[in-house]
């Protein structure tokens, strides 16, 4: 489901759609146009996630955020702090709804937890920290993006690149919205929504002229992480499983965010819906603290592998530093904390 989601939504009719509805919100923001592009691909994109889905959103985020920030020639600590950011964002963005998050997906109908529960109990605290964290780091982005200098020749790419994209028809970005909503509802039915792939395969190539490349290498990278979790997932209940039932709820909170930045959250959620007679309190805990985390490393949250293959190129020799993520995600990680404690 991830990697046909993450195919389908960062196909350029898509991709344009969203662009498009960025733009025209960031003309309205009174301040520099492209640091309100910046905020609202750190901002509402993310909660747009509990609605395409997490892998969808962080998809359209880098694909958004990558020439604007993620390039060389801005201070490499700014970089890691955005992308500390948005890999927060992303993390607890999917919490509004009970199928756009991996780890709330894991649990949703073990515990019954329905999209109604989720925007009100951890989905209004969340996109309190989203803004909060987006709109620190676009202001210490701001001088940077505001001063970079804005070529004839750049311009001139724009305005080509802008009329090219301009070609593609209403329809045919109405038919590719269409498919991905298919693909969300039948979510559950692979069948159903794996057909659909197929018919947007086809589609694709009939009007190959308005298409970009799919990122089929990215989505099958993404999946494959995800079949190694599965697998390798469920071996580590033997020590996991007595750990998250021996902890006291605030201790769980704290123990989840760090067993998730080594574990993936949907495997550590998915592992505490094993667990019989955990309190409502312990349960709230074990969802907070998961999706709090999955900013600090690569494997803490499903969709950091494909920000990352889509975002490594702007970063120093082409990669991302694990250490160097950690630091820039543990402020806006706190700052969750803080919110899903209240």
């Amino acid at each position: 489901f991830v990697f046909v989601v993450m195919v389908v939504a960062a196909s350029r009719p898509v991709l344009e759609v969203v662009k498009s509805a960025i733009q025209s919100a960031a003309s309205i923001i009174p301040i520099n146009n492209t640091l309100a592009q910046v905020w609202l691909g750190l901002a509402i994109v993310p909660l747009l996630g509990s609605l395409i889905t997490e892998p969808a959103a962080m998809t359209l985020a880098a694909l958004i955020l990558a020439p604007l920030i993620f390039k060389q020639g801005l201070p490499e600590w700014l970089k890691y702090a955005a992308l500390g950011v948005l890999f927060v964002n992303i993390s607890i963005g999917g919490t509004l709804t009970s199928y756009a998050a991996p780890p709330v997906l894991m649990i949703a109908s073990a515990w019954q937890w329905d999209s109604a529960f989720m925007a009100a109990t951890f989905g209004w605290k969340a996109a309190i920290a989203v803004v909060i964290n987006a709109t620190v780091i676009s202001y210490l982005l701001r001088k940077h993006i505001m001063s970079m200098p804005v070529t004839r020749d750049a311009l001139k790419e724009s305005m080509k690149e802008s009329m090219k994209e301009s070609r593609v028809p209403f329809m045919v970005s109405l038919i590719h919205i269409m498919f991905l909503v298919g693909v969300v509802i039948f979510a559950h039915h692979p069948v159903i929504f794996f057909g659909l792939f197929l018919l947007f395969l086809g589609f694709t190539q009939a009007y190959e002229r308005y298409q970009s490349p799919l990122i089929l290498k990215e989505g099958l990278l993404v999946g494959f992480f995800l079949a190694g979790l599965v697998v390798l997932g469920g071996m580590q209940q033997w020590w996991l499983q007595p750990i998250v039932s021996s902890f006291a709820p605030l201790q769980l909170f704290f123990g989840a965010i760090a067993l998730t930045a080594i574990t993936d959250n949907a495997a550590l959620t998915y592992l505490g819906s094993l667990i019989v007679g955990m309190s409502d309190e312990a349960k709230y805990m074990l969802m907070a603290g998961a999706v709090t985390g999955g900013g600090l490393t690569i494997i803490a949250n499903a969709p950091n592998p494909a920000g990352a293959a889509l975002l490594k190129h702007g970063f120093n020799e082409g990669s991302i530093g694990a250490g160097a993520l950690f630091l820039g995600a543990l402020p806006p990680t706190i700052v969750a904390a803080a919110l899903f404690l209240i």
